[in-house]
Order: structure tokens, then C-alpha cells, then sequence
């Protein structure tokens, strides 16, 4: 279980990282074919990208370096909440080819938040 939490939280940060930088710099390419990402001000994008790449780094140094390891269920709760978050943005605007995506990030977070605090704790 251990081998395939950190297999996910490796994936999860990844796209953490680069879907956030990707938002904060490419935000107007990004506006061009999703509804949700025009409509809602730029600053909540931005910083929605900058959350995501925190949070992709707590997903995986806290863990190598065994510094305030509690640290990556936090980041994968926050990543799971942001990730519902933008996906009940996209329902609202209609905005149907990132759902699955943003649902499949929701779906992964929760599943490390799962796997590194509730299991830990058994």
C-alpha cells in the first residue's frame, strides 16, 4: 500500500505543480475554452495555481525528508478540496472536458488523504 500511496502522491504532485504553474502563467490561453476560468476574476485563478504547486510540494518533501511528515495528508485533503472546489466551477459554467480531470484529482487526494492519515492511524 505503501509502494502505491507514494506512486500516486508522486502523480498527484506532478500535475499539482505543473496544472498550477500552467494556470498562473498560461491563464489566458486556459480562458479561451473553459467558461468557468473567463468568468471568475483572474486573482481567484492565480492564486488557485499557486495553492496547487504548494501543495504538490508538501505531497512529496515532507515525506523524503521526514520533516512535519503530517504535512502530506494536509496537502492531499487541500489538494481534494480544491479540486471540488473547481470541479463544482466547471458544473456551474457548463463546463464539461476539465470535469473529469478535476474529478479524478478530487478522487486521487482523497484516496492519499485516506491511505497516509486514516490507515497510519490503524
Amino acid at each position: 500500500m505503501n509502494i502505491l500511496l507514494w506512486i500516486l502522491q508522486a502523480v498527484l504532485a506532478w500535475l499539482c505543480i505543473a496544472g498550477g504553474i500552467y494556470q498562473m502563467y498560461k491563464l489566458e490561453q486556459l480562458q479561451k475554452g473553459v467558461a468557468a476560468m473567463r468568468e471568475l476574476p483572474r486573482g481567484l485563478w492565480k492564486f488557485l495555481g499557486a495553492f496547487s504547486c504548494v501543495a504538490g510540494v508538501c505531497l512529496i518533501l515532507p515525506g523524503i525528508t521526514h520533516i512535519l511528515p503530517i504535512l502530506t495528508p494536509i496537502a492531499a485533503a487541500a489538494v481534494a478540496a480544491e479540486s471540488a472546489l473547481i470541479s463544482a466551477f466547471y458544473i456551474y459554467y457548463h463546463d464539461h472536458s476539465p470535469l473529469a480531470y478535476s474529478v479524478a484529482m478530487t478522487l486521487v487526494a482523497a484516496f492519499i488523504f485516506y491511505g497516509r492519515f486514516v490507515l497510519a492511524q490503524m
